[in-house]
């Protein structure tokens, strides 16, 4: 009775064998992976454009070096703030190329240099990581497919956020101690009437002077904004920028514009936020 009750409660267990790989899957493997390379710098210096170029060069190397690889573009970017990912274009250019199935795999020097804004780089890894295509990040050491990388790039993106704050907090402090010595920033190459001279500080310039009274008077004497730029115009004098075309918003620049009476007021406008570099104006 025992002998008969276990052949019956006996449990037979039968092993499927896993479903065979698609030929196109196995293909696919054997593809070589299609590597793109991002590069940036934040400043188009001499030295600094040497790093760009020699980022340029490594990437082309190592990607041309590697059986299993093949080219996809090397994307860079130069002289652009990381903070704002709109304003790179090949930055963008290379995620829409990932979108569009262009790019299987990313490398790029750190995460710093992919994006100095956490939020937008949190972002775009996940979006990538969904789409199945890792960023390798060299000096981190990071593959975004790992199951722990987000937590460390949530530090490293973090870290440069926080390093992009304090660089902007520190030019903040030079601009304001320099205006302290009484450094005047001029752009003389927009700047009617004036000229850089011999010590660095501003000069008059006679002949371009005379066209700047020649606004004021006209201006005094009852003459609209309009009618002194038309006949600015007729006259063939070019504006401060070249122009042959003088417009009312251009003489009402020149008009209220304080350095014309000796005065320099410093800081009318200030960046809100380092991320965004959102410009507002000052008021009081």
């Amino acid at each position: 009775m025992m002998n008969a009750q276990t052949a019956v409660t006996q449990r037979v267990v039968r092993i499927i064998p896993p479903k065979p790989e698609f030929a196109a899957d196995r293909q696919s493997d054997l593809r070589p992976k299609r590597v793109a390379a991002y590069c940036r710098v934040s400043t188009d210096k001499e030295e600094q454009e040497k790093s760009f170029e020699t980022q340029k060069e490594m990437y082309t190397d190592m990607i041309m070096m590697k059986p299993t690889w093949q080219m996809a573009g090397i994307y860079a970017d130069e002289g652009i703030t990381g903070t704002i990912a709109k304003k790179r274009p090949d930055f963008i250019r290379m995620i829409e190329d990932c979108r569009k199935g262009k790019i299987d795999l990313i490398i790029t020097k750190s995460v710093s240099r992919f994006s100095r804004n956490n939020l937008d780089c949190l972002l775009y890894i996940r979006e990538l990581k969904e789409l199945g295509i890792p960023i390798i990040f060299e000096k981190e050491g990071i593959n975004t497919l790992q199951v722990s990388s987000e937590l460390l790039i949530t530090l490293f993106s973090g870290l440069s956020q926080s390093e992009s704050e304090s660089i902007s907090m520190n030019v903040k402090m030079g601009k304001r101690q320099s205006a302290k010595k009484g450094n005047v920033a001029f752009s003389y190459a927009s700047f009617l009437g004036y000229r850089r001279g011999a010590d660095g500080k501003p000069e008059i310039v006679p002949e371009e002077a005379e066209i700047i009274k020649r606004i004021y008077n006209s201006y005094i004497a009852g003459g609209s904004l309009n009618d002194i730029a038309k006949a600015l115009t007729a006259d063939g004098i070019l504006t401060p920028r070249g122009k042959a075309k003088w417009s009312g918003k251009g003489i009402l620049s020149i008009l209220s514009n304080e350095k014309y009476k000796g005065d320099a007021l410093l800081q009318k406008t200030y960046i809100a936020d380092c991320i965004t570099k959102k410009s507002k104006r000052k008021n009081g």
